[in-house]
């Protein structure tokens, strides 16, 4: 190793190569830097501290058995501490996509940790002699196990931050459900009037696809815990102790606080990554539930006098920068924007599993990539869709009960006491003539209007049952 004030000089199987003296990543993770500028941005930050804590556990679990000097140990515990605090991160300089399965992070995390290792020995960066990137830190491992480990690890970090904010959004829509359960409106299907339901009613419905949402998120969760750490290459576990196998993983879950399993088939869980698969499916359900019910809040909302009209929408910004007044549902079009974009990277996703050949998915990079970043934007477009719009949203009780006056969609509850075609052909009266069915079916003496008044309760239509039924058993 030669160096100089400015700069040190380290050598790989390819060559020598000069960096800057006080950098912490080597050779290997400059020609990883220069090799895959895609982004022109970095791993996430969870990726790396789960990298981190990975090599902490390994380095505790080979100084146990005797693989690594307890000098050498400590001083990479401390680093991957370090870096698993939040330090460090701008060392890692390899592009989150990247050719070589996620080679280039792995050699970028041993040579960050050998190197402020080193640094806490005494030694001067690049003076491998007192801690090695690959003899030392990556020790009993390979990219083969590491890098998807820390994938699941931080995808799981990710899951649960994304599950308390779709629980804090189940308490905001069960609350507004409470709130507009006396609120009664015309249901839709296929955007014609339908039969009359409760706001709440709908609120609900809302709040229990949520449900299923954090059901599917706990069950992915499990997909995340089992790592094929300790298989090292392709899954035989060449190159790892039989005791560092036993110990590797118990000790991640015991350093990193995770309840972390190791795969029964190391073999397996090397070569095949349906588990990602199935997360990123959670996952894009549940932005395909968001969604939907944020088309709902548009449509619900819209207006404000020319559309239904029959929530308001917390006003949070100005909506047009040339009609005065305007306010737009801001809120449910970035949750809308963030879903469209979690469907496609599960798209990518599901190729990216698929095209794994033989021991190994060389495509791991760009799963990591879009999964992280699917479940981290859910989390924050759920955050924002709880607190800048479900919580503040109000309903027009007078709009949507003038709607169901006006509406002809009530006949559906007479059709049990006139008939289908009987009641078809006053609907198609009143669409006809304007008048309202009530009106047209006493003027006809088909009814009396106490009779009508109790068959069309509104509340006892958006119950189970025929309305009225006793009238029929007369």
């Amino acid at each position: 190793m030669k160096t100089d004030k400015q700069f040190r000089v380290e050598h790989d199987s390819i060559g020598e190569r000069t960096l800057p003296r006080d950098v912490y990543y080597g050779v290997q993770s400059l020609r990883a830097s220069e090799n895959f500028h895609i982004t022109g941005l970095t791993m996430h930050p969870e990726i790396v501290n789960s990298i981190a804590e990975i090599k902490k556990a390994s380095a505790i679990a080979n100084y146990e058995i005797g693989l690594l000097d307890k000098k050498v140990a400590d001083a990479i515990v401390e680093a991957c501490g370090e870096i698993a605090a939040g330090k460090l991160h701008d060392a890692f300089i390899v592009d989150p996509i990247q050719g070589g399965a996620g080679t280039s992070l792995n050699m970028n995390a041993n040579e960050v940790i050998a190197n402020r290792a080193i640094e806490l020995l005494g030694g001067e960066k690049g003076d491998y002699s007192l801690v090695n990137p690959n003899d030392h830190v990556n020790c009993g491992q390979s990219t083969n196990d590491v890098f998807p480990s820390a994938g699941k690890m931080a995808v799981l970090k990710l899951l649960i931050k994304a599950q308390i904010q779709l629980e804090r959004l189940y308490d905001a829509l069960t609350q507004k459900a409470a709130e507009f359960d006396d609120v009664i409106k015309m249901g839709r299907t296929q955007l014609q009037d339908a039969v009359p339901i409760r706001l709440g009613q709908e609120f609900r419905a809302y709040r229990e696809a949520v449900r299923r949402d954090i059901a599917r998120l706990e069950r992915a969760q499990d997909e995340m815990r089992c790592l094929n750490l300790g298989g090292t290459a392709i899954g035989t576990g060449i190159n790892a102790d039989e005791m560092y196998l036993r110990r590797v993983v118990p000790t991640l879950s015991k350093v990193s606080g995770l309840r972390l399993v190791q795969a029964f088939d190391l073999i397996d869980a090397t070569q095949n990554l349906d588990g990602f698969v199935a997360v990123s499916g959670a996952v894009k359900t549940c932005a395909v539930n968001l969604s939907k019910m944020c088309n709902d809040l548009r449509l619900l909302s819209s207006g404000p006098r020319c559309g239904l009209g029959e929530i308001n929408l917390p006003p949070k910004q100005n909506g047009s920068s040339i009609m005065p007044g305007k306010v737009n549902p801001v809120i449910p079009e970035v949750v809308n924007q963030v879903a469209f974009n979690i469907m496609g990277n599960d798209l990518t996703i599901t190729m990216a599993a698929e095209a794994g050949q033989l021991e190994l998915n060389a495509f791991e990079p760009i799963i990591f990539w879009n999964l992280t970043h699917a479940v981290e934007f859910l989390t924050y477009a759920v955050n924002t869709l709880t607190d800048n719009c479900v919580s503040g949203i109000t309903a027009n009780r007078e709009r949507c009960k003038a709607m169901v006056d006006g509406s002809v969609g009530v006949i559906t509850a007479l059709t049990p006491h006139l008939g289908y075609e009987a009641a078809a052909n006053i609907a198609k009266e009143a669409i006809r003539t304007g008048a309202s069915v009530e009106d047209l079916i006493v003027s006809k003496g088909v009814l009396d209007r106490p009779t009508l008044e109790k068959i069309l309760d509104p509340y006892s239509m958006t119950t189970p049952g025929i309305s009225a039924k006793e009238l029929l058993e007369r």
